[in-house]
Parts: C-alpha cells; sequence; structure tokens
C-alpha cells in the first residue's frame, strides 16, 4: 500500500471516530436550526457593512458604533444558542484529534519514533500547528 491510499486509509478510520460522528451531527442541527441560520446570515452581513462604512473616507462614526454593537450582540446570541455550544464542543473535539494525527505524523518525518512519540498536551508556543487558544 503507497502512503497516498494509508492517507485514504486514515481518512475513512477517522470518519468512523465518535468524534467525527458527533460533529456531522452538530453540523447538520446547526444547518436546520432556521433561528441560528438567520443570525449567522445577520451577523454576516452587519460584519460587511461595518467593512464597507470603515473604507470610506468619511466614516460615519455612529453608524459604526451601532454596527459594532449590533454585531457583538448577535455573535453571542449565535454562541450562546444550544445547538451551537454543542456544535462547538464537537468542532473543538474533532480539531483536537486532526491536530494530534498531524503532530504525530510531523514528529515520524522529523525521524522520532511513530510508536512511541506523543502529541503535546496543551500550548506548545508554537502557533502553526494550533487550532486556537481555549
Amino acid at each position: 500500500m503507497d502512503m497516498i491510499e494509508m492517507a485514504r486509509e486514515l481518512g475513512k478510520a477517522l470518519q468512523t471516530d465518535d468524534r467525527y460522528i458527533a460533529y456531522m451531527l452538530a453540523k447538520q442541527v446547526n444547518d436546520a436550526d432556521e433561528e441560528l441560520q438567520k443570525d449567522i446570515d445577520s451577523f454576516e452581513k452587519m460584519r460587511y457593512d461595518l467593512s464597507m462604512e470603515l473604507t470610506k473616507e468619511n466614516k460615519d462614526t455612529d453608524r459604526v458604533k451601532e454596527l459594532d454593537d449590533n454585531i457583538k450582540e448577535t455573535y453571542n446570541k449565535i454562541m450562546s444558542n444550544k445547538n451551537m455550544i454543542v456544535f462547538s464542543a464537537a468542532q473543538k473535539s474533532l480539531e483536537q484529534l486532526v491536530g494530534n494525527i498531524q503532530e504525530i505524523i510531523t514528529m515520524s518525518a522529523n525521524g522520532e519514533d511513530p510508536a512511541t512519540c506523543e502529541p503535546a498536551s496543551g500550548c506548545t508556543g508554537s502557533c502553526a500547528t494550533c487550532g486556537g487558544c481555549h
């Protein structure tokens, strides 16, 4: 089996992992949540409007503040939605799994023993392999 075939097999195995399944189910629930989708669309439109306002030579500072406040309020509403909370947790878990897999592959490519190398737990200080501070 060549390396690409092995990667495809790893991809298939990943898709049977509980963390992947939980992520996909949470994504489907989010996609079906009409109120959440409406809020996300509204959030994106406000971000676009704010971006456009900020590029103007004569910015309307009141409009900028209003958009900024509305963006923050809508973001908080989105992130406090029960479906989004479940989705975010599932996404974080899947990203951690994929990150660990990538880290083992990278360590192996750098000459470490694939059977014994362990992904770092916690912050390594390198933002290159990080999924973000939590």
